[in-house]
């Protein structure tokens, strides 16, 4: 049987110059030896080794007595040069990759044989080299006066993250063991003393951020986000549905008797929906109460006409969501906000509904100015909900789930500083890319300075 032996090549490489710079002080020693060695580097189905020549030299410093050259991609004393690296931290930031995982993907495409302690090494090394206060810098100058805060479970920890939505930028983030007010205030407080003064800090409805923005940021406005308190809201009117549906199912089902035989299918066609059948109908359509109505089709429409017609208790409830979606409304006034707050929290009929009563706590005048301070300031406008930090959230949840053993506080750290960075790189090239394709701006010929000199015969 014939074995079938992967292709090896070589690839000779020299850095034995005369002189070379001391890697401490950069001072010039002189070469006293020319040694060789053998690396490997990566290359799709092959065995491909660097055929290192390079030189040992006596240092003229008081840094160390020798030491040696060292090509550039190349670690000193490696084993693999850093293409190798770069190819483990793609597979494990880029593409989301565990370590067995990575560890089968280099053998299969270019028959390297790794251990996890290298892969390990990788991301030491990578982080070792990471400079984040100017990574700080960046976004400090680049932040758009908005800032979005929210909390990630994480197994045993709690990940505080901060983001600028309108940026689209990760702002810094922080692994707590607790979620409690000691942690937050610590983080805010850091977040201060780097110089992040935001004009607006938004936020879900955690009982966390109130004393803390009002202690750090006081002239920063609190934006509640629209979307938890519209969940929070729809849920109590869901509840009321539920509640009333389900009395409709009691008084179908009161004083049935089973009867004999096979109903006629013409008799029952007469008589219509039962109380049972029309609790059904309402059951599975009930998301049509809460739905807006500019984005329901034509027959949802008329589904939740049936649905009124069957049950004329939920009029109420309609009605209801109906004036929540006026009451944040974009492009009204502050005060147009309070009259229709004034109105919907006076209404008797939905004080009559013990769940809109609930509902209607919900909106006190003091949480009420925190889920209007989009209509405060311009700087408030562009952004009402948390929905920023949430899918940053999602997206860092998705990423970590797949590494199961990472559940140490510094593994989760420095996956994270990792990924940040990796991000902020990203966009680094992006905005730079971008600032390069803008054409510019064309000359003002109407200036003093183009206007054409006349000659004079």
């Amino acid at each position: 049987m014939e074995m079938n032996y992967p292709h090896v090549r070589t690839i000779p490489l020299k850095c034995a110059p005369s002189q070379a710079p001391c890697p401490t002080c950069g001072k010039l020693g002189k070469r006293k030896d020319v040694l060789h060695r053998q690396i490997r580097t990566i290359a799709y189905k092959q065995v491909v080794y660097l055929d290192i020549t390079y030189g040992e030299y006596r240092a003229r410093c008081d840094c160390c007595t020798t030491f040696r050259a060292t090509p550039p991609g190349v670690e000193p004393r490696a084993l693999y040069d850093n293409k190798v690296r770069e190819a483990v931290l793609d597979r494990i930031l880029d593409d989301g990759m565990s370590i067995e995982q990575v560890l089968r993907s280099m053998h299969r495409d270019f028959l390297l044989d790794l251990s996890d302690g290298f892969v390990y090494d990788c991301l030491h090394q990578r982080v070792r080299q990471l400079d984040l206060s100017d990574h700080r810098r960046w976004v400090l100058d680049r932040l758009s006066g908005t800032l979005c805060i929210d909390e990630l479970h994480l197994g045993r920890f709690t990940l505080l993250l901060a983001t600028d939505p309108l940026q689209d930028l990760p702002v810094a983030f922080a692994l707590v063991s607790s979620n409690d007010q000691d942690h937050m205030r610590r983080f805010l407080k850091n977040l201060k003393n780097w110089g992040v003064e935001p004009e607006v800090v938004v936020t879900d409805g955690s009982g966390l951020y109130p004393a803390l923005l009002a202690e750090l940021w006081s002239q920063a406005r609190h934006q509640l986000c629209i979307f938890h308190v519209l969940k929070d809201l729809h849920k109590e009117v869901l509840d009321a549905l539920r509640r009333m549906q389900q009395g409709l199912a009691r008084r179908g089902k009161r004083g049935r008797k089973p009867k004999r035989g096979r109903r006629r299918k013409a008799r029952a066609k007469r008589r219509g929906l039962t109380n049972m059948g029309k609790s059904a109908f309402i059951s599975k359509r009930r998301y049509l109460i809460v739905k807006r109505r500019e984005r329901m089709s034509p027959r949802e429409r008329l589904d939740l006409e049936k649905m009124l017609s069957y049950l004329p208790e939920l009029k109420a409830l309609r009605d209801f969501v109906d004036r929540l979606e006026m009451l944040f409304e974009e492009g009204q006034s502050e005060a147009l906000a309070w009259g229709r707050h004034a109105a919907l929290t006076s209404n008797r009929r939905f004080l009559a509904v013990p769940e809109l009563a609930t509902a209607m706590e919900m909106l006190q005048a003091e949480k009420f100015a925190k889920m209007i301070a989009f209509l405060k300031s311009p700087a408030c406008h562009r952004v009402r909900t948390n929905n920023h930090v949430e899918r940053v959230n999602r997206k860092l949840r998705y990423q970590e789930k797949a590494r199961y053993k990472w559940r140490k506080r510094r593994t989760i750290v420095r996956f994270m500083v990792l990924l940040l960075d990796r991000y902020w790189k990203q966009e680094r090239r992006n905005r730079s890319r971008w600032q390069d394709e803008v054409p510019p701006e064309p000359r003002n010929r109407s200036s003093p300075k183009e206007k054409p000199v006349k000659r004079v015969a």
